[in-house]
Protein backbone atom coordinates (compact mmCIF):
# COMPACT_ATOMS: atom_id res chain seq x y z
CA UNK A 1 0.00 0.00 0.00
CA UNK A 2 1.24 3.53 -0.80
CA UNK A 3 -1.33 6.66 -0.98
CA UNK A 4 0.81 8.35 -3.30
CA UNK A 5 2.76 8.19 -6.76
CA UNK A 6 6.83 7.39 -6.93
CA UNK A 7 9.75 6.30 -9.02
CA UNK A 8 11.23 3.42 -9.68
CA UNK A 9 14.16 2.19 -12.34
CA UNK A 10 12.14 0.51 -15.00
CA UNK A 11 14.07 -2.60 -16.61
CA UNK A 12 15.27 -0.38 -19.74
CA UNK A 13 16.85 1.70 -16.40
CA UNK A 14 14.69 4.84 -16.82
CA UNK A 15 13.33 6.33 -14.20
CA UNK A 16 9.60 6.43 -14.33
CA UNK A 17 6.56 7.34 -12.09
CA UNK A 18 3.64 4.67 -10.84
CA UNK A 19 0.69 4.98 -9.58
CA UNK A 20 -0.54 4.79 -6.16
CA UNK A 21 -0.71 1.26 -4.24
CA UNK A 22 1.43 -0.28 -7.67
CA UNK A 23 4.14 -1.97 -6.00
CA UNK A 24 7.89 -0.65 -7.51
CA UNK A 25 9.76 -3.53 -8.91
CA UNK A 26 13.34 -1.12 -8.97
CA UNK A 27 15.85 -2.18 -11.19
CA UNK A 28 18.82 -0.36 -10.06
CA UNK A 29 21.29 -2.31 -9.29
CA UNK A 30 20.39 -4.09 -12.80
CA UNK A 31 18.18 -7.18 -11.33
CA UNK A 32 14.80 -6.54 -9.75
CA UNK A 33 13.95 -5.89 -6.01
CA UNK A 34 10.71 -4.68 -4.57
CA UNK A 35 11.84 -0.99 -3.43
CA UNK A 36 9.86 0.07 0.21
CA UNK A 37 10.37 3.56 1.56
CA UNK A 38 9.15 5.50 4.09
CA UNK A 39 7.37 8.65 3.59
CA UNK A 40 9.66 11.85 2.09
CA UNK A 41 9.57 15.28 0.88
CA UNK A 42 11.26 17.16 -1.43
CA UNK A 43 11.78 20.39 -0.92
CA UNK A 44 13.44 21.94 -4.15
CA UNK A 45 10.49 24.14 -5.22
CA UNK A 46 11.55 23.54 -9.47
CA UNK A 47 13.75 19.69 -9.61
CA UNK A 48 14.18 19.42 -13.31
CA UNK A 49 13.71 23.26 -14.55
CA UNK A 50 17.32 24.43 -14.09
CA UNK A 51 16.72 27.39 -16.59
CA UNK A 52 13.98 28.87 -13.85
CA UNK A 53 14.99 31.45 -11.94
CA UNK A 54 14.50 29.76 -9.25
CA UNK A 55 17.96 28.42 -9.89
CA UNK A 56 20.96 31.44 -9.69
CA UNK A 57 23.44 30.66 -12.16
CA UNK A 58 27.29 32.36 -12.15
CA UNK A 59 29.72 31.74 -14.16
CA UNK A 60 27.84 29.20 -15.86
CA UNK A 61 24.68 28.54 -17.87
CA UNK A 62 22.40 25.74 -18.92
CA UNK A 63 20.72 24.36 -21.65
CA UNK A 64 18.21 21.81 -22.00
CA UNK A 65 16.94 19.49 -24.08
CA UNK A 66 19.11 16.34 -23.42
CA UNK A 67 18.68 12.87 -22.45
CA UNK A 68 17.42 12.54 -19.44
CA UNK A 69 17.31 9.24 -16.80
CA UNK A 70 13.60 9.41 -17.67
CA UNK A 71 14.21 8.93 -20.79
CA UNK A 72 12.44 12.29 -22.76
CA UNK A 73 14.69 15.75 -23.47
CA UNK A 74 14.25 17.01 -19.94
CA UNK A 75 18.26 16.60 -18.91
CA UNK A 76 20.36 19.81 -19.10
CA UNK A 77 23.91 20.87 -19.91
CA UNK A 78 25.33 22.61 -17.07
CA UNK A 79 28.25 24.62 -18.63
CA UNK A 80 31.21 26.67 -17.01
CA UNK A 81 32.32 30.43 -18.82
CA UNK A 82 35.78 31.15 -19.57
CA UNK A 83 36.29 33.06 -16.11
CA UNK A 84 38.56 32.81 -13.13
CA UNK A 85 35.57 32.54 -11.12
CA UNK A 86 32.82 29.97 -9.26
CA UNK A 87 30.90 28.57 -11.78
CA UNK A 88 27.66 26.98 -9.88
CA UNK A 89 23.92 26.90 -10.49
CA UNK A 90 22.28 27.26 -7.24
CA UNK A 91 19.24 27.75 -4.76
CA UNK A 92 20.09 29.33 -1.33
CA UNK A 93 16.46 29.49 0.47
CA UNK A 94 14.94 26.20 1.15
CA UNK A 95 13.35 26.40 4.50
CA UNK A 96 14.31 23.14 6.57
CA UNK A 97 13.50 22.55 10.35
CA UNK A 98 15.80 23.63 12.56
CA UNK A 99 19.15 21.69 12.59
CA UNK A 100 18.17 19.53 10.77
CA UNK A 101 19.43 16.55 9.17
CA UNK A 102 19.27 17.24 5.28
CA UNK A 103 20.16 15.34 1.96
CA UNK A 104 21.11 16.30 -1.71
CA UNK A 105 20.78 14.09 -4.40
CA UNK A 106 21.22 14.88 -8.15
CA UNK A 107 21.42 12.64 -11.42
CA UNK A 108 24.69 14.11 -12.79
CA UNK A 109 26.71 12.34 -16.10
CA UNK A 110 30.01 13.18 -17.18
CA UNK A 111 30.45 15.43 -20.24
CA UNK A 112 33.65 17.38 -20.97
CA UNK A 113 34.29 18.04 -17.52
CA UNK A 114 34.34 14.87 -15.24
CA UNK A 115 34.13 16.54 -11.94
CA UNK A 116 31.42 18.34 -9.89
CA UNK A 117 30.88 19.12 -6.47
CA UNK A 118 27.76 19.59 -4.74
CA UNK A 119 27.43 22.10 -1.42
CA UNK A 120 25.10 23.04 1.34
CA UNK A 121 26.42 26.86 1.96
CA UNK A 122 24.43 27.17 5.52
CA UNK A 123 26.65 24.58 7.31
CA UNK A 124 30.18 24.43 4.29
CA UNK A 125 29.26 20.79 3.55
CA UNK A 126 30.98 19.85 0.59
CA UNK A 127 31.32 16.91 -1.56
CA UNK A 128 33.57 16.31 -4.78
CA UNK A 129 32.62 13.68 -6.70
CA UNK A 130 34.64 12.24 -10.15
CA UNK A 131 31.39 11.44 -12.66
CA UNK A 132 34.22 8.99 -14.74
CA UNK A 133 35.25 6.77 -12.17
CA UNK A 134 31.87 7.48 -10.21
CA UNK A 135 33.51 7.52 -6.79
CA UNK A 136 33.46 10.12 -4.25
CA UNK A 137 36.55 12.35 -4.05
CA UNK A 138 36.24 13.72 -1.12
CA UNK A 139 33.90 15.37 2.04
CA UNK A 140 33.99 18.29 4.05
CA UNK A 141 32.37 20.74 6.50
CA UNK A 142 30.81 17.64 8.12
CA UNK A 143 29.23 16.40 5.07
CA UNK A 144 28.70 12.51 3.88
CA UNK A 145 28.51 11.85 0.26
CA UNK A 146 27.46 8.62 -1.74
CA UNK A 147 27.54 8.36 -5.08
CA UNK A 148 25.26 5.61 -7.27
CA UNK A 149 25.92 4.68 -10.72
CA UNK A 150 22.84 3.76 -13.13
CA UNK A 151 23.39 1.37 -16.23
CA UNK A 152 23.14 4.19 -18.80
CA UNK A 153 25.86 5.99 -16.91
CA UNK A 154 24.11 8.63 -15.29
CA UNK A 155 25.11 8.83 -11.71
CA UNK A 156 23.19 9.81 -8.43
CA UNK A 157 25.09 11.98 -6.20
CA UNK A 158 24.38 12.63 -3.05
CA UNK A 159 25.86 14.78 -0.01
CA UNK A 160 24.02 14.71 4.15
CA UNK A 161 24.80 17.27 6.54
CA UNK A 162 23.44 19.03 9.31
CA UNK A 163 22.31 22.69 8.89
CA UNK A 164 22.73 24.86 11.79
CA UNK A 165 19.40 26.97 10.80
CA UNK A 166 16.18 26.56 9.40
CA UNK A 167 17.77 27.53 5.84
CA UNK A 168 19.44 24.91 3.73
CA UNK A 169 21.37 25.68 0.25
CA UNK A 170 21.23 23.45 -2.84
CA UNK A 171 24.59 24.49 -5.05
CA UNK A 172 26.04 22.39 -7.69
CA UNK A 173 29.79 23.45 -8.82
CA UNK A 174 31.49 22.26 -12.01
CA UNK A 175 35.07 21.73 -11.12
CA UNK A 176 38.40 21.16 -13.25
CA UNK A 177 40.09 19.46 -10.72
CA UNK A 178 38.05 17.55 -8.15
CA UNK A 179 38.99 19.87 -5.45
CA UNK A 180 38.61 22.99 -6.95
CA UNK A 181 35.30 25.62 -7.08
CA UNK A 182 37.08 28.35 -8.48
CA UNK A 183 39.07 28.28 -11.55
CA UNK A 184 40.11 29.01 -15.26
CA UNK A 185 36.81 27.58 -16.74
CA UNK A 186 36.99 26.57 -20.23
CA UNK A 187 33.36 28.20 -22.16
CA UNK A 188 30.78 25.44 -22.65
CA UNK A 189 32.11 22.79 -20.65
CA UNK A 190 30.32 21.18 -18.09
CA UNK A 191 28.54 17.78 -16.78
CA UNK A 192 24.73 16.85 -17.66
CA UNK A 193 22.55 17.62 -14.78
CA UNK A 194 18.75 16.08 -13.54
CA UNK A 195 16.33 15.51 -10.61
CA UNK A 196 17.67 17.84 -7.95
CA UNK A 197 16.28 16.97 -4.35
CA UNK A 198 16.20 17.99 -0.77
CA UNK A 199 14.86 15.53 1.70
CA UNK A 200 14.81 16.38 6.00
CA UNK A 201 16.63 12.31 5.73
CA UNK A 202 19.94 11.21 6.86
CA UNK A 203 19.83 9.92 3.30
CA UNK A 204 19.34 9.92 -0.49
CA UNK A 205 15.51 8.20 -1.11
CA UNK A 206 14.10 7.30 -5.03
CA UNK A 207 13.32 10.49 -6.94
CA UNK A 208 10.22 12.41 -5.91
CA UNK A 209 9.59 15.08 -9.16
CA UNK A 210 8.32 18.92 -8.52
CA UNK A 211 7.45 21.37 -10.78
CA UNK A 212 6.27 24.20 -9.13
CA UNK A 213 4.78 23.34 -5.85
CA UNK A 214 7.00 25.31 -3.15
CA UNK A 215 5.82 23.69 -0.11
CA UNK A 216 7.26 20.25 -1.57
CA UNK A 217 6.07 17.47 -2.98
CA UNK A 218 5.54 13.81 -0.42
CA UNK A 219 6.02 10.32 -1.72
CA UNK A 220 3.82 8.58 0.94
CA UNK A 221 5.63 5.29 3.20
CA UNK A 222 4.98 1.96 1.69
CA UNK A 223 3.64 -1.07 3.53
CA UNK A 224 4.19 -4.99 2.17
CA UNK A 225 1.86 -7.15 4.83
CA UNK A 226 -0.71 -10.19 5.19
CA UNK A 227 0.63 -12.84 2.74
CA UNK A 228 -0.78 -16.00 2.49
CA UNK A 229 -3.16 -17.81 5.59
CA UNK A 230 -2.71 -20.63 7.87
CA UNK A 231 -3.64 -23.10 5.21
CA UNK A 232 -0.86 -21.88 3.54
CA UNK A 233 2.37 -22.16 5.99
CA UNK A 234 3.62 -25.34 7.66
CA UNK A 235 4.25 -24.26 11.36
CA UNK A 236 5.91 -27.76 12.77
CA UNK A 237 8.79 -27.64 10.18
CA UNK A 238 10.08 -25.03 7.36
CA UNK A 239 12.55 -22.37 6.20
CA UNK A 240 11.93 -18.59 6.00
CA UNK A 241 14.16 -17.07 3.53
CA UNK A 242 15.23 -13.93 2.05
CA UNK A 243 17.41 -11.69 -0.21
CA UNK A 244 17.65 -8.55 0.98
CA UNK A 245 19.65 -5.45 1.43
CA UNK A 246 18.62 -2.47 4.26
CA UNK A 247 18.29 1.35 2.49
CA UNK A 248 20.90 2.82 4.68
CA UNK A 249 23.71 2.63 7.49
CA UNK A 250 21.78 5.64 9.58
CA UNK A 251 18.41 4.75 9.59
CA UNK A 252 17.41 4.82 13.46
CA UNK A 253 14.34 2.49 12.73
CA UNK A 254 14.94 -1.30 13.05
CA UNK A 255 13.36 -2.36 9.75
CA UNK A 256 11.66 -5.94 9.86
CA UNK A 257 10.47 -9.40 7.79
CA UNK A 258 8.64 -11.78 9.82
CA UNK A 259 6.13 -14.58 9.61
CA UNK A 260 3.76 -15.25 12.59
CA UNK A 261 0.42 -15.53 14.06
CA UNK A 262 -0.10 -11.96 14.18
CA UNK A 263 1.31 -11.61 17.45
CA UNK A 264 4.46 -11.43 19.09
CA UNK A 265 4.34 -14.30 21.28
CA UNK A 266 4.86 -16.65 18.01
CA UNK A 267 6.84 -15.56 15.34
CA UNK A 268 10.03 -15.57 13.30
CA UNK A 269 11.78 -12.62 11.77
CA UNK A 270 14.82 -10.43 10.37
CA UNK A 271 15.14 -7.33 11.25
CA UNK A 272 18.12 -4.95 10.59
CA UNK A 273 18.91 -2.00 12.98
CA UNK A 274 20.80 0.75 11.42
CA UNK A 275 22.00 2.25 14.28
CA UNK A 276 23.99 -0.64 15.35
CA UNK A 277 24.61 -1.41 11.63
CA UNK A 278 23.88 -5.30 12.35
CA UNK A 279 20.98 -8.28 11.66
CA UNK A 280 18.76 -9.25 14.05
CA UNK A 281 16.92 -12.68 13.86
CA UNK A 282 14.31 -13.96 15.80
CA UNK A 283 12.34 -17.31 16.51
CA UNK A 284 9.72 -17.53 19.51
CA UNK A 285 7.41 -20.00 20.16
CA UNK A 286 4.74 -19.33 22.86
CA UNK A 287 6.71 -16.23 23.79
CA UNK A 288 9.81 -18.37 24.21
CA UNK A 289 12.88 -17.19 22.36
CA UNK A 290 15.11 -19.50 21.36
CA UNK A 291 16.83 -17.62 18.93
CA UNK A 292 17.51 -14.03 19.53
CA UNK A 293 20.96 -13.26 18.29
CA UNK A 294 22.72 -10.45 16.05
CA UNK A 295 25.17 -10.56 13.04
CA UNK A 296 27.69 -7.66 12.51
CA UNK A 297 27.60 -6.37 9.03
CA UNK A 298 30.13 -4.32 7.22
CA UNK A 299 27.38 -2.34 4.87
CA UNK A 300 23.50 -2.95 5.23
CA UNK A 301 23.31 -1.82 2.09
CA UNK A 302 24.62 -4.69 0.97
CA UNK A 303 22.58 -7.38 -0.65
CA UNK A 304 22.99 -10.69 1.92
CA UNK A 305 20.48 -14.10 1.65
CA UNK A 306 19.69 -14.93 5.08
CA UNK A 307 17.41 -17.99 5.83
CA UNK A 308 15.71 -19.43 9.53
CA UNK A 309 14.98 -22.92 9.84
CA UNK A 310 12.70 -24.38 12.27
CA UNK A 311 11.83 -27.96 13.16
CA UNK A 312 11.27 -29.74 16.91
CA UNK A 313 14.80 -29.53 18.55
CA UNK A 314 16.00 -27.99 15.05
CA UNK A 315 16.88 -24.41 14.61
CA UNK A 316 19.30 -22.61 12.88
CA UNK A 317 20.23 -19.35 10.99
CA UNK A 318 22.24 -19.03 8.06
CA UNK A 319 23.43 -15.85 6.23
CA UNK A 320 25.52 -15.94 3.12
CA UNK A 321 26.57 -19.91 3.03
CA UNK A 322 27.36 -19.90 6.50
CA UNK A 323 25.12 -21.59 9.87
CA UNK A 324 25.68 -18.61 12.20
CA UNK A 325 23.55 -20.02 14.89
CA UNK A 326 21.50 -22.87 15.92
CA UNK A 327 18.78 -23.77 18.98
CA UNK A 328 16.64 -26.32 19.89
CA UNK A 329 13.41 -26.81 21.72
CA UNK A 330 9.30 -27.16 21.14
CA UNK A 331 7.79 -25.61 17.53
CA UNK A 332 4.49 -24.54 16.67
CA UNK A 333 1.34 -26.25 17.17
CA UNK A 334 0.04 -27.04 13.26
CA UNK A 335 -1.88 -23.52 11.52
CA UNK A 336 -0.05 -21.23 13.43
CA UNK A 337 1.71 -19.43 11.43
CA UNK A 338 -0.76 -17.67 8.92
CA UNK A 339 1.16 -14.53 7.41
CA UNK A 340 3.95 -12.81 6.12
CA UNK A 341 4.41 -8.96 6.18
CA UNK A 342 7.39 -6.80 5.41
CA UNK A 343 6.52 -5.86 9.28
CA UNK A 344 6.93 -7.03 12.86
CA UNK A 345 4.23 -9.03 14.05
CA UNK A 346 2.41 -6.58 15.43
CA UNK A 347 2.61 -4.29 12.47
CA UNK A 348 4.85 -1.75 13.64
CA UNK A 349 9.26 -1.07 12.25
CA UNK A 350 7.75 -1.54 8.23
CA UNK A 351 10.38 -2.74 6.42
CA UNK A 352 12.94 0.04 4.47
CA UNK A 353 14.84 -1.22 1.91
CA UNK A 354 15.60 -3.82 -1.36
CA UNK A 355 14.32 -7.35 -1.59
CA UNK A 356 14.73 -9.72 -4.58
CA UNK A 357 13.38 -12.72 -3.42
CA UNK A 358 11.51 -14.29 -0.30
CA UNK A 359 10.29 -17.16 -0.17
CA UNK A 360 8.67 -19.55 3.10
CA UNK A 361 9.50 -23.41 2.72
CA UNK A 362 7.16 -25.59 3.89
CA UNK A 363 9.80 -28.29 4.99
CA UNK A 364 12.78 -28.11 6.89
CA UNK A 365 15.64 -28.18 4.03
CA UNK A 366 18.95 -30.08 5.02
CA UNK A 367 22.17 -28.63 5.36
CA UNK A 368 23.61 -29.05 2.05
CA UNK A 369 20.47 -26.87 0.92
CA UNK A 370 20.71 -24.06 3.22
CA UNK A 371 24.32 -23.61 2.55
CA UNK A 372 23.34 -23.57 -1.53
CA UNK A 373 20.59 -21.37 -0.55
CA UNK A 374 22.21 -18.98 1.45
CA UNK A 375 25.40 -18.90 -0.91
CA UNK A 376 26.06 -15.32 -2.54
Amino acid sequence: TRTSSATRVNPDYLIETVATDIPRLDYTNGTASILLEPQSTNLVTYSEDFSNAYWTKSGSSVAGGFTSPSGDLSAFKFAEDGTNSYHYCRRLTVAVASASIVTLSLFAKKSENSYVALFEGRSGGTVFFNLETKTVVSASGGASGTIEQLPNDWCKIALTVTVPSTIANFEIYNSNDGTSLTYQGVSGNGVYIWGAQLEQLSYATSYIPNSGQSAGVTRAAETCFGAGTSSTFNSTEGVLYAEIASLVNLNTTPTTISISDGTTTNFTEFRYDGTLNNLQYYLVVGGVYHIATITNLADITDFLKVAIKWKVNDFAVWINGIEVNTATGAIWSANTLDRVDFTEPNGTNSFRGKTKDIRVYNEALTDVQLQTLTTL
